[in-house]
């Protein structure tokens, strides 16, 4: 093999950390000792062993179904190290859904969560593919099912480079909120590239102490898995995004960084009194997901965070554009600062090309107008959605991906949501954007969080419907929302009717938008 002829993959970064980083607290975890880097490289090389003994390699799959732990990090490398491609499962489907997952992944090892195999009994049975399961503890013990396994596998190779990079790493599953879920297939060389484009963007260094809230199934952890590794950082894990058990995490850790969705985010900064617990160490914290409010990114700031934030989807390898600050927004007024703020940017290191297309495939004019579509071209795209190859062809054309995300181009380059081309309102032939009414709603200060979707309307064709959740104990009335609305936008963009609930909420913190619209339809 020539020099030169050397796959990209994120196996090197753990080895490199366990080489170079040996002294450091690779992971802090509930209920188990601090693990070190080369004690992680050995364990992710005994379940590659593992996995090989049960005949997994190259080609195959091995879904893990657990909270944020050391069992789910270590599969990250153990798994594709055995060659097969990691299926990181949502913790928090039915078994209908864990049922279609396991049969179109075709996995032949399950390694999963004791207390939520208990209600899948029926579901793992009736599995013939799954040659083996294994289960872990909830409550992280090193005393298992899982560790035992690992214990009794005699050293073998460990874990092995692909011999093409293009090999799956993994396969992860789209939210499914229009259909049956999607499993968009990722490559080692593009898992490697991005997880140095997140690390990048979201600053983090060999110094940093990463808090594991966002899901480390969802895009696996915008790939900071890998990329939090690849510097030789601290990982700290949370089982679950619980705004104290965070606080509490970020205080005793001394944490620097953590990414969450916008409810993650919105929880943090309303059910804790954050300005009176104010952080030694500066917590740098990465938003994705819908585009957070200039509200959210006001009150986050206000409570000592520094907000930046990213997009991207699961087709991308999660974040592809990052909005990064610009030195003369440091003298803008607050407001207009954290407005520009809440855009999603230009393209991370790694992405080549981000553009904002019209319906003829033109570029729109950068005046923060016009709306087209988002297109991403980059070594990080998705190789294709598995045994798809009709939905990988309607979105993966010769321009990039088309990610259905509505947009703006700004003058100064930085691309701004409007909408998904799903969920823009068309009342009365006026385009209306949702994320446009929702910012307005969102600026109140007793909203916690809305969602503003379309009603069929005999009149207008369509009209706007919010839904809202206001803080705990307080009283806001819909005439009040409607009037706030109108005061800052065109009279039909303002909700015909507002609801005060709470939202529908995939795992991943997205807003189950296609469940609202079914609601309004009842809305006078």
């Amino acid at each position: 093999m020539a020099a030169t002829s050397v796959p990209l993959t994120p196996l090197a970064f753990l080895r490199r950390a366990a080489a170079s980083r040996r002294d450091v607290r690779a992971v802090i975890a509930p209920g188990r000792p601090d693990v070190s880097y080369p004690e992680l490289l050995k364990r992710a090389d005994l379940l590659a062993d593992a996995l090989r003994a049960e005949g997994v390699g190259t080609g195959d799959r091995v879904a893990v179904l657990a909270p944020n732990g050391l069992p789910m990090l270590e599969a990250h490398f153990g798994v594709p190290g055995s060659g097969a491609a990691l299926v990181a499962l949502n913790t928090r489907l039915g078994p209908d859904e864990y049922a279609y997952i396991l049969d179109h992944s075709a996995a032949s090892v399950l390694i999963v969560d004791a207390e939520i195999a208990e209600g899948l009994t029926a579901v793992l049975a009736a599995r013939p593919h799954l040659r083996r399961v294994v289960t872990i503890p909830a409550s992280g013990s090193s005393d298992s099912e899982y560790e035992r396994w690992l214990a009794r596998t005699p050293p073998g190779v460990g874990m092995v480079d692909p011999a093409d990079e293009l090999q799956p790493i993994a396969v992860n599953y789209t939210s499914g909120t229009t259909g049956r879920p999607k499993g968009v297939v990722y490559t080692h060389r593009g898992a490697y590239l991005n997880a140095l484009g997140s690390s990048a963007s979201f600053d983090v260094g060999p110094d940093s102490v990463y808090l594991w809230t966002l899901p480390m199934f969802h895009c696996n952890g915008w790939c900071l898995v890998w990329g939090v590794t690849a510097v030789g950082a601290t990982h700290v894990c949370l089982a679950r995004p619980d705004p104290p058990a965070a606080i509490a995490a970020m205080h005793r850790h001394e944490v620097t960084h953590l990414c969450a969705a916008p409810v993650v985010l919105t929880s943090l900064v309303a059910q804790v009194d954050l300005e009176a617990a104010a952080f030694e160490t500066p917590v740098r914290v990465a938003v994705g997901g819908a585009p957070p409010s200039p509200a959210t990114i006001m009150r986050a700031e206000r409570a000592g965070m520094s907000v930046v934030h990213l997009y991207g989807m699961t087709e991308t390898y999660g974040p592809s554009l990052v909005c990064t600050p610009l030195p003369e927004w440091s003298g803008l007024p607050f407001e207009d600062r954290a407005r520009l703020m809440s855009r999603q940017g230009v393209p991370t290191i790694v992405v080549d090309e981000a553009r904002v297309l019209d319906a003829k495939g033109a570029d729109v004019p950068a005046d923060g107008a016009t709306m087209g579509e988002i297109v991403i071209r980059s070594a990080t795209v998705m190789a294709g959605y598995l045994d798809d190859p009709d939905a990988s062809a309607a979105v993966l054309r010769p321009e990039g991906l088309h990610t259905g995300d509505l947009a703006v181009m700004h003058p100064d380059g930085y691309i701004e949501i409007r909408d998904r081309a799903k969920d823009v309102i068309i009342s009365g032939g006026e385009n209306i954007s949702s994320v446009e009414v929702e910012h307005v709603i969102a600026s109140h200060p007793l909203v916690v969080e809305v969602a503003v979707v379309a009603r069929p309307d005999d009149r207008w064709g369509e009209v706007p419907v919010a839904f809202v959740t206001t803080a705990p104990g307080t009283e806001v009335t819909g005439e009040e929302i409607i009037a706030l609305v109108r005061s800052r936008l065109a009279h039909f963009k303002a909700p015909a009717a507002v609801v005060f609930d709470d939202l529908p909420k995939t795992a991943t913190g997205k807003i189950r938008k296609s469940e609202l619209r079914a609601r309004a339809v009842d809305q006078p």
